[in-house]
């Protein structure tokens, strides 16, 4: 035993300090390997839809309806069963609107509570009790872990539980346990949650949905293009503040700024409604249909338009301070020929669907005016001084990443950029080339040093390259050949509009090509895959989200109602239990009240893409190695115990 390894058991033996401890642990980790995998649950690209997210968490995508099948089988029937599911979702929410019509509250909360115990023990089976023990609310977890252990076959207790149950609801209890239990269930049916991109944009309520994720028990994030540009906004970056800020207008959701993050407005709306007063803003009307009255319609369709030429403005300076992004072609300001109203683009002049821009100086065309300038001077302050964006953004930092390896899957938003051959493509990045894995990494120091670096250059850098990982062409998030914003607002033609795909989805059938990523990521080709999402998989005609045999699984199937018309369906989840992969499609959420009211659940249309011959446990994970790890160390140390190398009890 050399010096190193002696001082490490030194130290592992201050936490073990005996052989029988050693043993007790070596034995408790050995066993646990042989439990079960627990659940993950993959979701994509939910952009603001809270109430169909929160509802798809909130029933495991059908899992907690096969744990009420599994722990009743026919002995409740369908409305019974549905009723039950309903109150796990929504505890709070059912048992008001149950309490208010029951003649006896205490015979429903002595039905209910058996019920919900029997769930929860049924959730709870592949995992040790300690784990269970670790998930149990505070307030009741005595009472909820021995009615769970209650053995209904035996009689010498069940006085007892009957009087626990009895002095629940005496003590007007009940109410609190049953949440409780609901919220337990919910836990204990997915292990690990896998948010794969896209919280933000669309959708009225990230905040919301950010704020579900601060509480929740086990998850990661892999950053999305629209979740890094309100990084970038976050930390006062003008050219993703001015993304932002258009598209929260487009898509008639100010009130995320005003409301959720309490960011001032007024000073743009001001602007916007004087600048564009006599402006019919003919290429700026909003995105699906908001329900805004006259006066919000007219001042989200200048605000957009506003903020549309202040971000071509400010993303002119930033082409011109960033040479190596390669983004000159962007610059189209001065390909206009506000005479004529029409563009030069690619050597092609188009008309101009809207030819009004009464704050460009052709002559100098990125020169933002006094008054916008004072616009972005305020959105600049308003974005870094939200405490609640910061807060929001920093949990970002700590639970995101831009790509994660787990349980032999990569997980990433949007793509590994290739080349037109199905190689590794390079992008550089202030200087240097990188590509694959080496390419997500430095961009990933990048992004951190955004946030942290105390170097001043560094940070500008990283903040300057979440405004390129929204936009360009070799971005990992991006994927595209060009964000053709200016030509979706400004050219009818839709040959302009036109954004060519990385051709990194041209291979997604490709195994060579495959195998070149899981190679270069340190995986096995063979029983690795990629869970990605970022494009919508057109489900409605007849597109499949898995592709090559099940190691690629893409799971953007339209959470944002935006793109609903474009998929079929309200958005995909992936589960990987135990037994395999299950792929689920999900249709819309008619409301939260109607799914309470009317116990209507999201008809959820279950995949199995892939069946294991051999139930995967624990011993078959990331945590599995990390276990078998630790009890390497353990038999180490007790072997140095038994020879004497080590004195027990720290001697």
């Amino acid at each position: 035993m050399d010096v190193a390894e002696k001082r490490y058991l030194e130290l592992l033996s201050r936490l073990f300090p005996s052989a029988a401890k050693a043993s007790a642990e070596i034995i408790n980790l050995s066993a646990v390997l042989n439990l079960p995998k627990g659940t993950e649950f993959f979701a994509s690209d939910i952009h603001g839809e809270y109430e169909a997210f929160s509802h798809i968490l909130r029933n495991g995508s059908g899992s907690i309806r096969l744990k009420i099948d599994d722990a009743f089988g026919d002995s409740l029937s369908k409305e019974e069963k549905r009723s039950l599911a309903t109150l796990i979702y929504y505890p709070r929410e059912k048992m008001e609107l149950v309490l208010s019509q029951v003649d006896c509250p205490e015979e429903w909360y002595a039905v209910t509570l058996p019920r919900l115990v029997a769930v929860c023990k049924r959730a709870a089976r592949k995992y040790t009790r300690s784990k269970v023990r670790r998930a149990l609310p505070k307030d009741f977890a005595y009472l909820i872990e021995e009615l769970m252990t209650e053995d209904r076959h035996g009689v010498d207790k069940e006085a007892y539980y009957a009087a626990i149950v009895d002095a629940v609801i005496r003590t007007d209890r009940g109410g609190a346990l049953i949440e409780a239990l609901c919220l337990l269930i919910q836990q204990l049916v997915i292990d690990r949650l896998h948010i794969v991109g896209d919280i933000y944009d669309r959708g009225p309520y990230p905040h919301i949905i950010m704020d579900t994720l601060m509480d929740y028990h086990s998850l990661d994030i892999q950053w999305g293009n629209h979740d890094i540009v309100w990084m970038g906004a976050s930390l006062g970056q003008r050219g993703c503040i001015a993304h932002v800020v258009r598209n929260c207008a487009r898509y008639g959701n100010l009130s995320i700024l005003e409301d959720a993050y309490g960011i001032n407005i007024l000073p743009l709306a001001s602007f916007a409604l004087e600048a564009y007063r006599d402006d019919p803003c003919v290429a700026f009307g909003l995105k699906g249909n908001p329900e805004l009255g006259p006066q919000e319609l007219e001042m989200n369709v200048k605000i957009q338009k506003a903020m549309a030429i202040i971000q071509f403005k400010v993303e002119g300076a930033l082409i011109d301070e960033n040479p190596d992004f390669d983004l000159e072609d962007r610059k189209l300001l001065d390909k206009i020929d506000y005479g004529r109203g029409t563009v030069a683009v690619d050597g092609v002049e188009y008309e101009l669907t809207d030819k009004v821009f009464p704050t460009v100086d052709p002559t100098d065309p990125y020169r933002l005016t006094p008054e916008e300038e004072e616009v972005m001077q305020r959105l600049e302050q308003a974005f870094t001084g939200c405490e609640k964006l910061q807060r929001h953004m920093r949990f970002f930092l700590d639970a995101g990443s831009l790509y994660k390896v787990y349980n032999s899957n990569l997980l990433f938003h949007a793509c590994v950029p290739l080349s037109a051959d199905g190689s590794l493509r390079e992008t550089d990045v202030f200087g240097e080339k990188y590509k694959g894995r080496a390419l997500y990494d430095v961009m990933e120091r990048y992004v951190r040093a955004g946030f942290d670096d105390p170097d001043q250059d560094m940070r500008k850098r990283g903040r300057d390259l979440m405004w390129y990982l929204w936009l360009g062409e070799g971005s990992p998030l991006f994927a595209k050949s060009k964000m053709a914003t200016f030509e979706l607002y400004l050219i009818a033609d839709r040959a302009a509009r036109k954004e060519v795909k990385n051709p990194f989805y041209t291979f997604l059938e490709d195994e060579a090509a495959l195998a070149g990523i899981f190679e270069d990521f340190g995986l096995d080709p063979e029983t690795s895959r990629i869970v990605c999402g970022h494009v919508p998989v057109k489900v409605k005609d007849g597109e499949d989200p898995v592709k090559c045999g099940g190691r690629v699984l893409t799971i953007d199937g339209g959470f944002s109602k935006a793109y609903q018309p474009t998929t079929g369906i309200a958005g995909y989840t992936l589960i990987s239990n135990s037994y395999g992969f299950v792929l689920a499609a999900h249709e819309p959420l008619e409301s939260t009240r109607a799914a309470v009211e009317n116990e209507l659940d999201i008809h959820s249309s279950r995949r199995v893409v892939e069946r294991v011959e051999r139930r995967t446990l624990v011993a078959d994970t990331d945590n599995g190695a990390v276990l078998k790890g630790q009890i390497a160390d353990l038999e180490q140390l007790l072997a140095a115990y038994r020879c004497g190398a080590i004195a027990e009890g720290g001697r």
